[in-house]
């Protein structure tokens, strides 16, 4: 074998290597949560495909809406106990002072809760909004209404973590929706979460609530598009410059 012949060999080992590495950095994983139903989707759409082909091909469109749906994309998180970074990726839809549910004690006091609503299409990995210790988990049943009415704060099944900081205790509460069935938390009580890092995550459309105590001030507005692990939702003191940190 001549060198000319073997730089175009080396060459093409080369090309192809970068093609798989271009490939897969392109694509988003996927968490570990999603594979049965990916599975699920995957095998009724071949057994669609047997009664009739045009089914089949729905049914694949379907399995690839649900490994979007389950994608958990790397996020850059900043790197500042004064910061509330959002738990979840979708729309602001609420940013009030009210009570907190009762089974988290956090006191009968109002307390800035800052609602952020996910639908069918956003990423629905959960992430610490801050820094801090899990005190308290506590589930709650409920009902599935539409999580965006405010009474699915209170009314709808739902599962909130008590997160000590610098700042003293936030609330942070997975609540269902009209579609979301499952609500998964794999944090345990006395366990330290970094900002941004994964907690859980919600079945097919949700929201999460994020109540603060005196001295957060909201850095959102109605409507902004949020992202989990990236996107600053309050803060506590002066601003400051961020230190963005990349998070696996």
């Amino acid at each position: 074998m001549d060198d000319g012949t073997r730089r175009r060999r080396r060459q093409n080992e080369e090309d192809g290597m970068s093609l798989v590495k271009t490939v897969r950095n392109t694509l988003v994983p996927v968490h570990k949560a999603g594979y049965p139903f990916i599975a699920i989707f995957f095998v009724v759409s071949l057994l669609l495909g047997l009664l009739w082909t045009p089914l089949m091909w729905i049914g694949f469109l379907l399995t690839a809406w649900c490994a979007y749906f389950f994608r958990d994309p790397i996020r850059m998180t900043p790197l500042d106990d004064d910061l509330v970074i959002s738990p979840a990726d979708g729309r602001v839809s609420s940013i009030a002072h009210v009570l907190p549910p009762v089974e988290l004690g956090l006191g009968a006091e109002p307390m800035l809760r800052i609602t952020v609503f996910m639908n069918v299409f956003n990423c629905h990995v959960n992430r610490a909004p801050m820094r801090g210790t899990i005190r308290q988990i506590a589930y709650r049943e409920g009902q599935f209404v539409n999580a965006e009415l405010d009474k699915a704060s209170h009314d709808n099944e739902r599962n909130g973590l008590v997160i000590e900081t610098s700042h003293g205790a936030i609330g942070v509460v997975q609540i269902a929706g009209l579609v979301a069935r499952r609500i998964i938390c794999w944090a345990n009580v006395g366990e330290r979460l970094e900002a941004g890092e994964r907690f859980g995550l919600i079945r097919f459309g949700s929201r999460l609530d994020v109540f603060l105590p005196k001295g957060a001030e909201a850095r959102v507005s109605l409507g902004q598009t949020a992202i989990a692990g990236e996107t600053v939702l309050a803060e506590f003191g002066s601003a400051k410059g961020a230190i963005l940190s990349r998070r696996g």
